[in-house]
């Protein structure tokens, strides 16, 4: 199986969208720019979400859910937000089909069903959201409400990459109220910090927090912060976001409450998410010649026995003893299979799981059983070690506990191996070109220089990072004052 898929030093984006349909994560649908997730792909994404929603039910937020559908009025009341998404709403204008006279099995839209107002297929969910926070506010007492939804959005993509951008994709978006703006930016900043722990300690993604520019913010918001990370090609990948939205999705639907002096105020808003381009990242930056490498912590099958028998007595007695092991681990919480097909060979089995991404693979045979031991294959290393069966499950167990940890070194390894600095265009221009990377150089703040290095490159500003050493210097692009680095890199 692995075999058959491009190198990555050969085809970087063959490679990645090879693996994604052969490892059976997801494949295109019917649909221009939409994905079909299968069972591989979604245990993923289930693990993905288990663990964003304990984390954020910990800091205080509930689950809820809102309409798919936006009435284009409410859709256009923040107007920044509005023209941001224009470009890529899906729209809906009839209700009803009716067949078509002149061809029978077609059908044609009735125009007669045209809705009184046009309803959007929700990019992003602020604008029915706040619309419904206005009846429930009225109160500083009422504040705050911390609220997040799982769901789908749609937001028409031109240019399509399974799970990096589709047209549609799912999420989670959390959207909260506040009566301070002490209190909103807070907790835009903690949920930054949340994305950046998931990422790092069950992702092993190590990440860059900062802020985006003017240019690269979330329209409608006055601040947003962001965690990028870099993929195996040299590209960053943006991985979630927060937005301190300020005032203005509550003056835009005219939500006030009466603060604790009586008086009335505008509400404070916040808005967060990440997607299913999450799995893009794992894959991005830990997957290998041989398919994906998934962290334990998140990998669906931590653990997989895989029996060794020719005769139907050897499989009953390997079979027996797989049990044992398969029910001792499951008692200790592992996440394990025993893959007992009969109607495919080992060697299949083995190919299977190492492309899958399978952190551990034991394999174990009648000779193994006489023996008290098994063969056990870590998927990281590729390395295989005879263990006797008395200590199995302590070895697997600190095996398990080291690749968390030794994924999440390699990559920031890698990480910091490809971020260069740049004193002047032409340094900037060699290395993005030769190099690739996150590459740290002096902006002068301005628009209009942002706009230029990324017309002349295709680099943007990924980040203003929260760590930025602040130290003067020239804009690498107009030769003004600068007073830091910022990350720029070449993005998917």
């Amino acid at each position: 199986m692995s075999k058959s898929i491009t190198k990555r030093s050969q085809d970087y984006s063959k490679w990645y969208n090879e693996l994604i349909v052969k490892a059976n994560l997801a494949e295109n649908s019917a649909v221009r720019g939409c994905m079909i997730i299968k069972p591989n792909g979604y245990s993923i994404w289930e693990k993905m979400q288990a663990q964003l929603d304990k984390m954020f039910k910990a800091s205080g937020h509930q689950n809820a859910y809102f309409p798919l559908f936006v009435p284009k009025s409410l859709f256009e009341a923040e107007e920044k937000n509005a023209e941001g998404f224009a470009k890529e709403c899906a729209i809906v204008t009839h209700y009803r089909l009716k067949n078509d006279p002149t061809q029978k099995g077609k059908l044609l839209v009735d125009p007669e069903s045209k809705l009184e107002e046009e309803l959007i297929v929700r990019p992003t969910s602020e604008a029915i959201i706040w619309s419904t926070y206005k009846n429930w506010i009225q109160s500083y007492r009422d504040l705050p409400i911390l609220l997040n939804q799982w769901s789908n959005v749609v937001r028409w993509e031109m240019r399509t990459r399974l799970f990096l951008r589709t047209s549609e994709f799912l999420w989670q978006e959390g959207h909260t109220a506040h009566a301070t703006k002490q209190e909103a930016l807070i907790e835009a900043q903690k949920m930054n910090e949340i994305y950046r722990d998931f990422a790092e300690n069950y992702m092993a993604v190590p990440v860059i927090q900062g802020t985006k520019t003017d240019n690269e913010r979330f329209a409608g918001a006055e601040i947003t912060y962001c965690i990028e990370a870099l993929m195996q090609d040299g590209k960053a990948l943006q991985a979630g976001t927060s937005h301190f939205l300020g005032q203005n999705f509550a003056k835009a639907f005219g939500v006030k409450f009466a603060n604790q002096k009586g008086k009335l105020d505008y509400v404070w808003a916040t808005s967060w998410g990440v997607s299913t381009r999450l799995m893009g990242a794992l894959v991005m930056t830990h997957g290998d010649d041989k398919g994906l490498v998934l962290p334990p912590n998140l990998a669906p099958i931590q653990i997989v026995i895989i029996p060794i028998y020719k005769t139907d007595d050897q499989y009953q007695d390997v079979s027996n003893k797989a049990i044992e092991i398969l029910n001792h681990f499951k008692e200790k919480k592992f996440r394990i299979k025993f893959d007992d097909r009969r109607n495919q060979k080992p060697g299949f089995k083995f190919n299977q799981y190492e492309l899958e991404g399978v952190p551990i693979r034991i394999s174990l045979g009648p000779r193994d059983i006489n023996n008290n031991q098994a063969e056990v294959a870590y998927r990281l290393t590729s390395e295989k070690e005879i263990v006797s069966l008395d200590f199995l499950y302590q070895y697997v167990e600190n095996k398990l506990a080291s690749m968390q940890g030794e994924m999440f070194q390699k990559a920031l390894k890698f990480q910091l191996e490809n971020t260069f600095e740049a004193n002047s265009m032409n340094d900037f221009i060699e290395i993005l070109n030769d190099k690739g990377g996150f590459i740290s150089a002096h902006w002068d703040g301005t628009s209009e220089s942002e706009q230029a290095i990324q017309n002349m490159t295709k680099a943007s500003i990924r980040c203003v990072p929260q760590k930025r050493l602040m130290e003067e210097g020239k804009c690498i692009y107009s030769g003004k004052p600068s007073n830091g680095r910022v990350v720029f890199a070449r993005a998917y």
